[in-house]
């Protein structure tokens, strides 16, 4: 499913124009990676959970060569379903 997938499937469940359906997903959107970017958490009730954690340096290897490099530190983003997503992609109630 693509952006345009879900802006089609907003303007015909609400009743929106086409222009409407994509500035909400749009400010959705926004809003979403605004929180994300400033290192905050986004939990969504029956869908799961973001989260925005912290890896330290490491050392590592090239592969190909063998040869030890560091790897710097960097923010990750994971996502945990909730339980309700769980049981609906498995055909299951929650």
């Amino acid at each position: 499913m693509t952006k345009a997938d879900i802006v089609e499937r907003v303007s015909s469940a609400c009743g929106f124009s086409k222009k409407e359906s994509s500035d909400l997903v749009e400010g959705c959107f926004s809003l979403i990676k605004s929180c994300l970017e400033n290192g905050e958490d986004l939990k969504i009730s029956g869908f799961g959970k973001f989260e925005v954690k912290q890896k330290s340096p490491r050392r590592g290897r090239n592969p190909q060569t063998g040869e030890a490099i560091e790897i710097s530190a960097r923010r990750i983003l994971s996502f945990k379903p909730s339980q309700i997503l769980k049981a609906a992609v498995n055909g299951q109630q929650a």
